[in-house]
């Protein structure tokens, strides 16, 4: 069986978003995936030569936005 779930990192415990349908004391393989923004995977794509922080500010800036446009 394979499960996807939420969970969030704190003090060094995955903290699950919703319980697993999952037996007491099963043994289980996880592998992690850190989320990924939208904007920081897809920056490479318009051949930036800046760092991901960067393209992100501008991006998600309001005076940048569609509706500032004349």
């Amino acid at each position: 069986m394979s499960l996807i779930a939420e969970a969030t990192y704190e003090n060094g415990v995955l903290k699950l978003e919703r319980p697993l349908p999952l037996a007491e004391h099963e043994k289980v393989q996880v592998t992690v995936h850190t989320a990924v923004s939208r904007v920081r995977a897809t920056f490479g794509l318009l051949e930036w030569k800046g760092d991901a922080e960067t393209v992100q500010r501008v991006a998600l800036d309001p005076e940048f936005s569609v509706e500032e446009c004349p």
